[in-house]
């Protein structure tokens, strides 16, 4: 197959070519998809045209829409670490309080209830967290 090794470097060559056309196509195609702007014609008339006229349809495409590819690709990073951050949040304190002050001070509440502290110790839980967050305590 491979004669001599210029007609190694030269497949080497054709190869790394083809492999960075198909990756280009992969970002073109979910470029596409993921734009909002699109519609559904516009968008099945760029995958129609991409198909049929792969390395024209591309070049066209990365012209005409390439500078908002990277908007949209920033966009959807920033719209999925968001989305990640409000699920951390929502696992870190699965009651939406986040451990504040009345928190705090309702635990020691339903303890005090339950009978497993006594009022002196509810007094002395709620004004640590009254303390802690700097509001002096009620008399």
């Amino acid at each position: 197959m491979f004669d001599d090794n210029g007609s190694f470097l030269l497949a080497m060559v054709e190869f790394f070519i083809f492999f960075t056309w198909l990756m280009c196509m992969f970002w073109v195609f979910g470029d596409v998809f993921r734009s909002r702007d699109l519609g559904g014609v516009a968008k099945t008339l760029w995958v129609v045209f991409l198909i049929f006229l792969p390395i024209l349809g591309m070049l066209i495409y990365l012209i005409v829409r390439g500078r908002g590819m990277a908007e949209r690709a920033q966009a959807a990073q920033v719209e999925a670490q968001r989305r990640q951050d409000a699920y951390i949040r929502s696992v870190a304190a699965p009651n939406g309080g986040g451990g504040g002050v009345a928190d705090e001070i309702a635990s020691a509440k339903a303890l005090l209830d339950s009978g497993a502290i006594t009022a002196s110790e509810y007094e002395k839980l709620k004004a640590a967290a009254l303390a802690k967050s700097g509001v002096a305590p009620v008399a």
